[in-house]
């Protein structure tokens, strides 16, 4: 998304002092355990560089990501903190992470073997990071495999082909922070940790705890929380409020033009709303291509000069339209319009695009892109008003 000016206007600005903050926050649940800040598919959407360095200038000690190549584009922009990899295909070649010195979560047997091979290809130990499949039945090690698996680490980390740093797995029901679920897992890692340590492989350190946990269940805290959402600004159980976590995307565009139509004009394709007075439409040149998804046609509002307006008619691919009302509420060409933002000035929230598209946050802020530059807000103190434009200028 960043990148020179596409002339559509719209922008996702990102407040990494809100980041910074949402850390620190963080950082106060960790208690005595270390976070690490999930920075997966470029970052939520945010910029992954820069959500990096600013995590860990706030006090993050680590990163996760999913894939091997989003963890050696940050290894090789300058990050030296550890990065943990844990998402992979049958044929991903393991050397380039061994040799940037990505630690490696591994799922089975077969991914065991592939890591520890390219380790003694490269002539490095590979570091490793187990993840136990406890309930959530996606990636991790199912437990039929686990006996096999933990052998298979014995002797690898005796060759050196490997070395074990971290015990891992992932909730499935975090969001509800009493449901059973929650304990079972915690207990199946725990007895994990326990039987690989009867066969002599003995974890660094063992995580659990996502947004949800780290905010909600600090029993699941463990050696390190492992925050994604929540580093963001966006609660991860909105039901329970924010948790003085601040919202850093705000989405905007300018407004491209005003014009006065009669009542009884149709507006937009289909002609699914019409004028119930005479009234000022405004055109926002942001549309589906750019993460304003159709169903949200009529559905949401946004906000110019600190007054709300809604959408009206279809949202188009490249366009929408608002209705500013008999007197055109002062807006005038040119000013910006928020889609949504943390709401400090009563703009929209991202949940509520969720809540109108019976969808989670996530998808809202991870969705916008197409056109949309991104900008950045440092999270240390510049001239009033400063955006920048690019992850290494955010850094600066």
């Amino acid at each position: 998304m960043s990148g020179p000016d596409t002339g559509a206007g719209s922008t996702a600005t990102i407040d990494l002092g809100a980041i910074a903050h949402n850390v620190r926050v963080l950082r106060e649940h960790a208690g005595d355990a270390a976070t690490m800040v999930v920075v997966k598919a470029d970052a939520y959407n945010h910029g992954a560089l820069a959500v990096a360095r600013t995590a860990l200038a706030a006090g993050a000690t680590e990163l996760g990501v999913t894939t091997v190549g989003e963890a050696i584009a940050l290894r090789q922009a300058g990050i030296t903190a550890p990065i943990l990899s844990w998402l992979h295909r049958s044929d991903t070649d393991f050397a380039p992470a061994i040799t940037e010195g990505i630690e490696i979560g591994v799922s089975s047997k077969a991914q065991l073997a592939a890591v520890a091979a390219a380790a003694v290809r490269t002539h490095r130990t590979a570091v490793v990071t187990l993840k136990i499949d406890t309930g959530l039945n996606r990636n991790g090690v199912a437990s039929d495999e686990f006996g096999d698996v933990l052998a298979l680490l014995g002797r690898t980390i005796a060759d050196e082909s490997v070395r074990l740093r971290a015990v891992f797995s992932h909730l499935a029901c975090a969001d509800v922070p009493d449901h059973p679920a929650n304990d079972r897992q915690a207990k199946v890692l725990q007895d994990s940790v326990a039987s690989a340590a009867s066969a002599g492989v003995r974890p660094e350190i063992v995580h659990l705890a996502n947004s949800a946990a780290a905010l909600t269940r600090h029993d699941l805290r463990f050696d390190m929380i492992r925050p994604g959402i929540a580093a963001y600004g966006l609660s991860p159980i909105p039901e329970l409020g924010q948790f003085g976590l601040k919202p850093a995307m705000t989405v905007s565009a300018y407004v491209a033009l005003v014009k006065r139509v009669s009542a009884g004009q149709s507006v937009s394709y289909g002609h699914t709303w019409t004028t119930p007075r005479d009234t000022v439409l405004g055109l926002i040149p942001m549309g589906y291509a750019d993460g304003v998804t159709r169903s949200l046609s009529g559905r949401f509002d946004v906000a110019i000069g600190g007054r709300r307006f809604p959408s009206v008619g279809r949202v188009c691919m490249d366009q929408f339209v608002v209705d500013l009302g008999p007197d055109g509420g002062g807006v005038q060409e040119g000013d910006t319009a928020v889609l949504f933002g943390s709401g400090v000035d009563g703009e929209p929230l991202a949940q509520e695009w969720a809540d109108s598209l019976d969808t989670i946050h996530y998808e809202v802020v991870t969705g916008i892109g197409g056109r949309t530059r991104r900008a950045y807000i440092p999270a240390v103190e510049h001239p009033a008003g400063t955006v920048l434009q690019t992850p290494e200028e955010a850094s600066t």
